[in-house]
């Protein structure tokens, strides 16, 4: 791939990948050559002190801030407001827990915490799942003197609200192409010195999963290449096993099966983010740039009930936040941002329809908020 004309790091960012990107050819020699992508991509966003995620390089915010992107919570509180709604009803049938994964900034724990007290919603315990140590401490300097916790790992066993905003999205996934009737995982390798595509016949495993897909979908064309998620679908099997009772609330970019795997589909959804450019070159700049692919919230939703949890709702971000009330909070206080606030959250040409939001749960019997109009849990 040709390197995409964005705008260039400083030398120390530079540098940085350098280094992360002699860790990851050393990878692929131990492993005779090649790796696989998910490895590629685990490495990428993840290794400690190099990783897009594990490394000290501002991730959030506009790109004046030398951000890279902008998530829902960031633009403003009527996000969190809205949400404060359904938890509000779920705390109406467990603890008033709540645990978040992968939090940003801090944002939305800050926003939803406000939003749940001023509907005099006592939160009983807020946690925090990061795997970053610079995200946490932003977050920590965000929510000082809040009643907030951090957690290396989930709860062994939790009561409440899950909240995932973002997360399955930077899941490592696999990455396979359909040569004829065949198969085939794409992986990394090293030629002349850059980093490379390379394909291997796929393992069973990988080859059952795609036949799983054409089940659904009809076969797949010659050449058509995509992404598999079993990182996402184990984390909600996880989870799962977990969650005594309450509900799941999955907030990401995505797709149900038969929309994710269309024929036109070509190339799979594999996207970076560098300071609000969208590209599509994994290997540009790794470590500097975020990685990510879309969710096939199918098989999110299998695996979760496949686990034991009820599949409770699956609608758009603009239908779930309307059904939580996000205009009448608009209206209590309109001004000119928070319009424009709005029109970012609500519009099919922004985050409205792209983003989905799925709600899993056990042992919560009443319908949920979010999902009483335009629910589409008969399309997964």
């Amino acid at each position: 791939m040709n390197a995409p004309r964005l705008p260039q790091p400083s030398p120390e960012a530079l540098a940085a990948s350098e280094r992360l990107v002699a860790a990851i050819r050393a990878r692929i020699e131990e492993a005779g050559g090649w790796i696989p992508f998910d490895r590629y991509m685990e490495a990428v966003l993840y290794t400690p002190g190099l990783g897009y995620y594990a490394a000290g390089a501002r991730k959030f915010g506009d790109a004046r801030s030398g951000g890279d992107f902008v998530t829902a919570p960031e633009i403003g509180p009527l996000f969190a407001q809205a949400l404060a709604a359904q938890v509000a009803q779920v705390f109406e049938r467990c603890a008033p827990r709540i645990v978040e994964f992968g939090a940003g900034s801090g944002a939305l724990a800050r926003d939803l915490l406000d939003a749940l007290g001023s509907r005099g919603v006592a939160v009983e315990r807020y946690a925090i799942v990061e795997v970053s140590p610079d995200l946490r401490e932003r977050q920590a300097r965000l929510l000082a003197g809040r009643p907030v916790e951090w957690l290396d790992a989930p709860p062994r066993e939790f009561e409440g609200v899950v909240v995932a905003n973002e997360v399955l999205d930077v899941m490592p996934v696999k990455l396979f192409v359909k040569r004829g009737v065949a198969s085939f995982e794409r992986g990394v390798a090293v030629r002349e010195g850059r980093f490379a595509f390379e394909e291997k016949a796929a393992d069973e495993r990988l080859a059952q999963a795609v036949a799983v897909i054409e089940r659904a979908v009809g076969e797949l064309p010659d050449g058509y290449a995509s992404e598999i998620g079993f990182v996402a679908q184990a984390w909600m099997r996880t989870i799962a096993q977990r969650l005594a009772r309450g509900v799941l609330l999955a907030i990401d970019y995505g797709f149900p099966r038969r929309e994710y795997y269309h024929a036109q589909r070509l190339m799979g959804t594999i996207m970076c983010h560098y300071r609000h450019h969208a590209h599509a070159d994994p290997f540009w700049l790794p470590g500097l740039n975020d990685l990510t692919a879309h969710v096939d919230f199918t098989a999110i939703a299998d695996a979760a009930h496949e686990a034991g949890l009820d599949v409770l709702g699956y609608t758009s971000q603009a239908h779930f936040l309307l059904n939580c009330g996000l205009l009448d909070r608009l209206q209590a206080g309109h001004t000119h941002a928070r319009a424009s606030e709005a029109h970012r959250l609500l519009s099919e040409a922004e985050m409205g329809e792209l983003f989905k939001v799925l709600a899993v749960g056990r042992g919560v019997d009443v319908p949920l908020l979010g999902f009483a109009r335009g629910d589409r849990v008969h399309t997964l």
